[in-house]
């Protein structure tokens, strides 16, 4: 931390400064209120929760291309996989809570649409392969329920190698 009046570089936790005796300023954050999944008390201007990462307040239509709350958006973003996935990350410009869900379904779903292909061909070229397509199929469904109701929930859910795609790319 350094004075505001000497410039003076001080050990972090000081009340004065340690060269000139000047106060040093601590600005703590101001709270802006309970996250309302796990209960942690957030900093001021802080959109995600700095515990489990929820999205702690939605604002209606602002900073969003669309009409849509940017919970519901990002809801619809999964409705039909990577299609609507595509939708939302070809209008949304703007708002990066939607263009997240939008790329986590499109790398998602575009995933599981090509693994279900090469099973389909699979089967058709040995008929075994058709074991593989009733969890694929469970999985996708499991996947698109828990993503829509986590992005309805506001929270940005990560999947482990979809998530950090969308992330950097959204």
């Amino acid at each position: 931390m350094f004075c505001p009046k000497c410039g003076e570089e001080n050990t972090e936790g000081n009340k004065y400064c340690q060269k000139c005796g000047a106060p040093l300023s601590i600005e703590t954050p101001k709270p802006t209120g309970l996250c309302a999944k796990c209960g942690t008390q957030n900093a001021e201007g802080t959109k995600y929760c700095q515990s489990c990462g929820s999205m702690l307040d939605i604002p209606k239509t602002g900073g969003s291309t669309t009409s849509l709350e940017p919970n519901v958006a990002g809801l619809l973003c999964y409705l039909a996989g990577w299609i609507t996935g595509l939708i939302f990350i070809l209008i949304e410009k703007e708002n990066k809570f939607i263009r997240f869900h939008a790329m986590q379904s499109i790398v998602t779903f575009g995933a599981l649409t090509v693994v279900w292909i090469i099973l389909q061909v699979l089967t058709s070229i040995l008929w075994f392969f058709w074991i593989l397509d009733v969890p694929v199929w469970i999985l996708s469904v499991v996947l698109w329920i828990i993503l829509m109701v986590k992005a309805y929930q506001g929270e940005r859910f990560k999947l482990p190698f979809a998530g950090d795609f969308a992330e950097r790319n959204s």
